[in-house]
This record gives structure tokens, sequence and C-alpha cells, in this order.
């Protein structure tokens, strides 16, 4: 074969993506993997907390999330101009969070007269349903611990009036 003839074959394979060496090559792709795999994603514990502080409230049965003390103070906290009502989401809820996994403990207030098991449930399946779709982690658990009920003729403490407003 001429030198013109051997040099129009060779990059004729290149085009055809075939190297030197018959391996496989992918012509005009640069880097390595699919656009969408180059790079690290990483969810912070906070992000996963609100995510499952809404997805909690959402279920019927649960009148509140944290504490007493907790929502004591995230009431006072939510009437300071400036202060944001961000915290107040995440209320109840800790996460931890590594690469693939995420495991979250929930403090619940719950509505008097439901089925405290059966609430649990439905929060647990709301919860994972919503980290997992949203986040992509893998949620290996839920703990729930339900820390008060709420009677029909208790006061809210979020819904209090002060004397200064």
């Amino acid at each position: 074969m001429s030198d013109t003839a051997s040099r129009n074959q060779s990059e004729s394979s290149v085009r055809e993506g075939v190297g030197d060496e018959g391996r496989r090559v992918s012509a005009g792709k640069r880097g390595g993997g699919a656009p969408g795999s180059r790079g690290r994603t990483t969810i912070a514990d906070g992000v996963v907390e609100k995510i499952a502080g809404l997805a909690a409230r959402d279920v019927v049965g649960v009148h509140a999330m944290g504490s007493g003390m907790s929502r004591t103070f995230g009431a006072v906290r939510d009437r300071v101009p400036g202060t944001g009502s961000s915290k107040s989401v995440s209320r109840g809820v800790k996460a931890e969070v590594g690469e693939v996994q995420a495991a979250l403990d929930l403090e619940i207030v719950v509505d008097y007269g439901v089925s405290i098991t059966e609430v649990a449930r439905v929060v647990r399946e709301n919860v994972i349903s919503a980290v997992e779709r949203m986040t992509g982690l893998e949620v290996v658990e839920v703990n729930i611990a339900v820390s008060d009920v709420k009677l029909p003729d208790e006061e809210d403490d979020d819904d209090s009036d002060t004397r200064v407003q």
C-alpha cells in the first residue's frame, strides 16, 4: 500500500471509532463518562431535615414537630423580625447523611384520638419516599419519638397570643 492509501485508511478508522491497536475510541467525546456523572454531589444534613420535616407534617394526625420546649423557643424565634421560618421547617428532625445513605430521627406531637402506630407508619413511609425521591439517598432508618399528644381542649403553644405585638 502506498503512504497516501495507508494514511487515508488510518484516518477513516479513527473517524469510525477504531484506534491504531484495534480498540474502540469515541470520536468527539471529552473527559471520562457521561456528562451527568462527572463530579460529586453532596447533600447537607439540613436539606434532608427540611425535606423530612415537610413530609412528616403532611401526614394527618401529626399536630406538630419537636418537643414542647423546642416548639416554644421556635414560636418566639419565628416572631422576631428577620429570623425567617426556615428553622421551623426542620424542627424536630435530626438527619445523619453519608455519601449514599441517610438516617433520620423525628420527634412528633400527635392529635388525640389517632392511632399512634398508624401515624408513625405513615410518617415513616412518607419521609422515606420524599427523601429518597428528592435526594437519591437510601434511607436506612427513620426513628420516630412521640413526645406529646395534643388534646382537643388544649391551647396551642404556637398560636398563643402574647401581650406584646
